[in-house]
């Protein structure tokens, strides 16, 4: 007995010390790290490409159809914008593949833009998204759900102001409470109605290429699609360009969630690669089907232009296109829900913002506070007015944060030549890139001085908050007890903790340096 007891007794002394060494056995994994509060890598590839694919058909190509015809004049020189704005989009995509990798962060452009240009630069891109960026773009998507949602039901007028608020309203809400409930679920909704858009899209396409076999293609010849409604000046393809964009916006938005996906540095590259250009064919081959059976002046003339299209070619089934319609959007604003949250969440975590926004539930392991800032955001938007009129200025800003972000890509290399980069683009990409990006927003703002202005302040009125708010390290003791007595009533109020850091998912230190390096280190040469 005594030699079992002092056999089981040195055996529980070496425990710990095996526990140390042996990370390979499961059993003893488990018992030395425990379960951790952290965000779930729960984003596969399929889920990856829906989250790609839903944030960029949301409500865009549904609106911006009749934005690009009227700045361009003509159908042809409309659908070579549109071929083209998804070319642009496929090379910033690539430039991001590369920066996604490189820097595996959440975030997307802010985390690239802070780690490469510093703290102010970074911040001034937060603050315009915060503020202005994603609350009026998610705002923008909400309203087409209400308003095609409620279209049936008021077939020969506008649906009033308030209904469209409030249903507005309610969608986010209920949107809200799904991403604080489960990133699962947020990810589930995000497939099913990425899945459900894509079928809309495909309705809409099917039925065009009907019209087309018929040979009901009168404003698709060549004759008829180059003929200008009026002569457009270089400004304004440059404005057709903007609004094509924001049709296009939310390429980037898988790079917000870099730290919730599978195997980031495979999957993330791989989803841009499939669904930037899926996305292309598809907006090209639906306004293809608009001009199969409406003329440009029906289209100009249309306030829902996939209603129209319904009704014309549809009939008794043509409630089915704003029910797709909807739906579409449906996801479209899950999808900048899931993505807006996380960009609160890393500048959070980067001391950019409160504190609270950096804090997970400690049970669901989801960002609430985040989500809460983007929900209140939104519906603040909502209440102040009529958001359409901000879809130039938007894009303005998201062409500029894009433009700041590659333009670092370059710089990146520069300054850390030696730095691993798994994936690594010819520079002619980024060159291009921001070749076609100045001469955008060059025409833009010759074209829209105010415009590009009040997006030009919107970001600069950062700079004393970043000042004031980050900068200054030696406020009263009054501010600091008002923080942290807030942030104590926030964590209270929504159970939620500061995330830890797995040490299973640090990165080696061969992922951040130059391989040739290392090996001349293992070798020993200098």
């Amino acid at each position: 007995m005594d030699g079992a007891k002092r056999k089981r007794s040195v055996c529980a002394k070496q425990e710990p010390e095996a526990q140390q060494n042996t990370m390979k056995d499961r059993k003893i994994k488990q018992v030395t790290i425990p379960e951790r509060v952290t965000l779930k890598k729960e984003i596969g590839l399929l889920s990856a490409c829906t989250i790609i694919i839903g944030n960029i058909i949301g409500s865009g190509i549904f609106i911006s159809p009749k934005g690009v015809l009227e700045h361009t004049g003509s159908v042809g020189l409309a659908l070579v914008v549109w071929m083209l704005g998804g070319g642009v989009a496929a090379l910033g995509s690539l430039c991001y593949a590369e920066l996604g990798v490189t820097i595996p962060k959440s975030g997307g452009d802010y985390s690239y833009v802070t780690e490469i240009f510093g703290g102010l630069v970074g911040f001034l891109l937060l603050w315009s998204a915060v503020l202005i960026m994603y609350p009026t773009t998610l705002a923008v998507i909400a309203l087409t759900f209400s308003n095609y949602v409620l279209q049936p039901a008021f077939p020969n007028c506008v649906p009033p102001y308030m209904a469209t608020r409030m249903l507005s309203a309610t969608c986010i809400l209920f949107l809200t409470w799904v991403n604080c409930s489960s990133v699962r679920l947020a990810t589930r909704i995000q497939d099913i109605f990425t899945v459900g858009k894509l079928l809309a899209l495909g309705l809409i396409i099917a039925v065009g290429l009907v019209q087309i076999c018929r040979g009901n293609y009168e404003s698709l010849t060549p004759q008829a699609a180059f003929e200008f409604l009026k002569t457009p000046s270089v400004g304004q393809i440059a404005l057709a360009f903007l609004q094509a964009s924001f049709a296009f916006s939310g390429w980037n938005f898988l790079n917000y969630v870099t730290e919730e996906v599978v195997e980031p540095r495979r999957n993330l590259p791989r989803a841009i690669y499939i669904s930037i250009p899926l996305v292309t064919f598809v907006y090209t081959l639906t306004n293809i089907a608009y001009f199969s059976s409406m003329s440009p002046e029906e289209l100009l003339a249309s306030n829902a232009v996939a209603v129209t299209f319904g009704e014309k070619l549809l009939g008794m089934f043509s409630t089915i296109i704003p029910i797709s319609v909807a739906l579409s959007t449906f996801g479209g604003i899950n999808g900048y829900l899931f993505t807006s949250s996380r960009l609160c969440f890393s500048g959070a975590r980067e001391g950019h913002l409160p504190s609270l926004l950096a804090m997970i539930h400690f049970k669901k392991c989801t960002p609430i506070p985040a989500l809460l800032v983007c929900c209140t955001a939104t519906i603040v938007i909502l209440c102040i007015g009529e958001t359409h009129n901000l879809i130039n200025y938007v894009s303005f800003i998201n062409y500029l944060s894009y433009g700041v972000t590659i333009a670092g890509l370059l710089y990146h290399r520069w300054r850390k030549p030696n730095l691993y980069r798994p994936i690594k683009v010819s520079l002619l990409v980024p060159v291009s890139y921001l070749l076609f990006w100045a001469l955008l927003l060059g025409f833009s703002l010759h074209s829209e001085p105010i415009v590009c202005g009040v997006g030009l302040v919107i970001m600069l009125t950062g700079v004393p908050v970043y000042f004031l708010g980050v900068h200054w390290k030696d406020k009263p003791k009054c501010i600091y007890d008002f923080i942290e007595w807030a942030t104590y009533l926030g964590q209270r109020v929504f159970f939620v903790v500061f995330p830890q850091i797995d040490p299973i998912e640090v990165s080696s230190p061969t992922e951040w340096t130059d391989k040739s390096s290392t090996t001349s280190k293992a070798s020993g040469t200098v």
